[in-house]
């Protein structure tokens, strides 16, 4: 019996693979005899990067179909709160904020706990700037040109954020471009199957159109041949219990998810069946900004980050206490709520106007009212009624609120637990005041298919590109290491979308 090459290499080199958590299967034998439909460049997932390697493929001229198997365009960046990380901005400048993409690659490789691969880190870092005008200048995207917010784990206020406040308007102007480009955009289209042929290279897919999620086995088969490359930008799995719990046990369907129900796994284990290299699937962010007050991603995650993680105090309600460094990283701040969770305790948003009128009113105009209109962000007239509708101790919590204040008056930069006091806080103290509860959710998936700097995704027995195989966004793992810093998102999936969609345009036929 005679044996490829391939087949002999993935054989010998199985135990090691497993060791790396690599695929060791085999080149797909079900190459049709012939193509529904030929295309230059096929695109899985409509998202951030799919929507960016949409466009830069079909400025080249490559002809361009872009799939989604949900009935709804855009993926979990539809959710997105138009947020985006930025070295160098002038509003950055504005406000004299001291910034470059040095000091972004070191804020993104330390909270990242140095998991994240270097070059993909400094690329990120680098095309920041860039990514943001291209939204300006070429998807004709409005951005807030007032002010700029501070997350978890960022040295300085970087975050960028649209006009509309969502990531939709991104989204949406730049599927219309790319469509009126050339190219096809076509959902409701589930892939069943990426084809690679014995001799290694990815020829195209085996789809079933008309799909009707989450329903197995719906739609017609059709088969798709990709002459230029795939790309895979399908996103993570954090909607998918089963297969988080395999990499993280404890995410179990204890845990509400701020993802889009399609935020499945399927393309994942593709992936690694035709050998793509899966790295770091264990490392999953939860975000810990969420209300249980409402499902998925919500209003209040805006308010208690925006206007309480930077302005205000978040509050272990059984001790009257602050209990973490609100603007620490997102894994520090969801562990420790977590943790307190697990002993019955309950932790809180808190802001007054003071806070509210420094920031949401200015860079969310509007998001407080919707907030409290949903139920998830709650009013009250004094510090004392939070107290009594929480049951906590009023003499910790006025403590609390007093040292804080305190911090504001001596112009101080940093409090004990570390926090960054923003320019221009104001004290607390003036009500009405502002609560949300916190109960973290499943948000991102740090790890997934290994690339190169030209979005190449990586074979897993060889290291080397597989032919006509490119991945961006939360499809792709090596940039964000242990914890995805917040408005890097945004930033990862129009930098490497790109690279995929220029990458994917030069290919070979």
């Amino acid at each position: 019996m005679s044996i490829s090459r391939r087949k002999f290499f993935a054989f010998a080199g199985a135990s090691s693979a497993l060791a790396l958590g690599t695929s060791t299967a085999q080149a797909s034998t079900k190459v049709p005899a012939k193509w529904d439909e030929t295309f230059d460049v096929v695109i899985v997932g409509s998202g951030l990067a799919g929507m960016s390697a949409a466009v830069e493929a079909s400025k080249a001229g490559a002809k361009v179909i872009v799939l989604d198997k949900m009935a709804l365009f855009g993926g979990n960046s539809i959710l997105n709160a138009g947020a985006m990380g930025v070295a160098g901005t002038p509003m950055q400048k504005k406000l004299g904020i001291k910034d470059s993409a040095e000091l972004f690659y070191e804020d993104m490789f330390r909270e990242g706990l140095g998991l994240g691969e270097k070059a993909h880190v400094k690329l990120v870092a680098e095309k920041s700037l860039d990514a943001w005008n291209w939204t300006r200048e070429v998807l004709g995207v409005e951005w807030n040109e007032d002010t700029v917010i501070a997350e978890g784990g960022h040295s300085v206020a970087r975050g960028c954020l649209t006009k509309s406040g969502t990531g939709a308007t991104i989204i949406q102007n730049g599927l219309d471009l790319a469509k009126k480009q050339g190219a096809v955009l076509r959902n409701k289209v589930y892939v069943e199957e990426i084809i690679r042929e014995e001799g290694g290279r990815v020829l195209g897919l085996k789809v079933r159109e008309g799909y009707k999620f989450p329903k197995e086995g719906t739609g017609t088969v059709k088969y798709i041949r990709a002459k230029k490359g795939v790309v895979l930008a399908h996103g993570g799995f954090g909607a998918d219990v089963k297969y988080r719990s395999i990499h993280d046990p404890k995410l179990s369907n204890r845990f509400e998810t701020t993802n889009q129900p399609g935020a499945t796994a399927e393309m994942w284990r593709q992936a690694a069946d035709v050998g793509c290299t899966i790295i770091q699937a264990d490392w999953i962010q939860c975000g810990p900004w969420a209300s249980p007050d409402e499902q998925g991603f919500g209003l209040a995650v805006g308010f208690a980050q925006d206007c309480c993680a930077m302005y205000g105090l978040w509050v272990n309600t059984t001790t009257g206490k602050r209990f973490v460094n609100e603007l620490a990283n997102r894994k520090v701040r969801a562990d420790a709520i977590i943790n307190l969770n697990n002993k019955d305790q309950e932790c809180i948003a808190i802001s007054d106007t003071n806070a509210f009128e420094g920031s949401l009113k200015i860079s969310r105009p509007g998001h407080l009212e919707k907030a409290l209109d949903k139920g998830c962000v709650f009013k009250f007239d004094s510090l004392e009624a939070i107290a009594k509708k929480f049951n906590i101790p009023m003499d910790a919590l006025k403590a609390e609120i007093d040292t804080y204040n305190q911090h504001v008056a001596n112009k101080a930069t940093t409090d004990a637990m570390g926090r960054t006091i923003q320019v221009g806080a104001r004290q607390l103290g003036q009500g009405p005041w502002y609560v949300s509860r916190l109960a973290p959710k499943v948000h991102h998936c740090m790890g997934g298919i290994r690339i190169d700097t030209e979005c190449r995704a990586l074979d897993g027995v060889t290291d080397q590109p597989i032919p006509g195989l490119f991945a961006a966004g939360e499809a792709t793992g090596g940039t964000h290491g242990a914890v995805r810093l917040g408005t890097c998102s945004i930033t990862e999936c129009l930098v490497h979308g790109r690279i995929a969609g220029q990458s994917v345009a030069k290919a070979k036929g």
